[in-house]
């Protein structure tokens, strides 16, 4: 079977953990130089699992000369950038609109949205000299509606919904394509405290379980879906928001009979 992206090379923040780091994985696997970016220092641990096809950096996803260095790494060091997955993103707790602090809900903002707008900046001018390719985002379930995050978090993954739609409009004629994906609840860097806890106290069962698969996700479930996306199969995808959440956002919230029972 010929490799999705051999020949192709990769960038991919949030790459030390989590989604960002299964991405990177399989986008080594299917061929393709991967720049795996991050602030944290495990970005490294990536790399080195990953081999020679990968490039470690630590840059701050936020920070714009942090993006301009990684945009110019990824050419100095194969000469071509065909994908941009910008997945680096914070979560910023768990409090209510009158909880937070106008600090907080700036630099979640500066995280998860201004760094997919900087990554799309500078990113999509190397991708169109390249002859195209894609930008994949990673929003969230808590970007469509309440009910899945914080203030600061769900406001941040709206905007990353709207601006992959404003970006692929911008982006006509240029053959590169912008894309977001939208996890529900998945075990990754973020949030893996919740998992560890609820094994702790043997309530690993109820995470997910609003949804109708009843479990969380798992990160290799949605690097198919970032890979699938940046790959040739998708080359009609385009300005969509592609929601990866076991169903949840299926439905309104309901009081569900349990398979196989019969409400009395």
């Amino acid at each position: 079977m010929t490799a999705r992206f051999a020949g192709r090379t990769v960038i991919v923040t949030g790459a030390a953990s989590g989604i960002g780091r299964a991405a990177a994985q399989l986008f080594a696997q299917d061929g393709a130089r991967v720049v795996c970016a991050d602030v944290s220092e495990e970005v490294a641990a990536t790399a080195a699992a990953i081999g020679e096809a990968a490039s470690p950096l630590r840059v701050d996803a936020g920070h714009e000369a942090d993006v301009v260095r990684m945009v110019d790494h990824a050419i100095a060091w194969t000469g071509r950038l065909d994908v941009m997955v910008a997945n680096a993103g914070i979560s910023g707790g768990l409090a209510t609109i009158f909880d937070t602090d106008v600090a907080l809900f700036t630099e979640v903002l500066r995280v998860n949205l201004l760094g997919p707008f900087l990554a799309i900046k500078h990113a999509a001018p190397r991708v169109a000299e390249a002859g195209g390719g894609a930008i994949v985002l990673t929003a969230s379930v808590a970007g469509l509606r309440s009910g899945a995050g914080s203030p600061a978090y769900s406001a941040s993954k709206a905007g990353v919904i709207n601006l992959a739609q404003v970006a692929a409009q911008q982006l006509s004629g240029s053959n590169v394509r912008v894309n977001a994906i939208c996890p529900g609840l998945t075990e990754t860097g973020m949030t893996r405290p919740t998992f560890d806890y609820a094994r702790e106290v043997g309530k690993a069962d109820r995470l997910g379980r609003l949804n109708p698969l009843r479990r969380g996700g798992q990160p290799e479930e949605l690097a198919e879906v970032v890979t699938f996306l940046a790959s040739d199969a998708a080359s009609y995808v385009n300005g969509q928001a592609i929601v990866v959440d076991g169903g949840l956002s299926s439905s309104h919230p309901i009081t569900r009979q349990e398979y196989g029972k019969t409400t009395v």
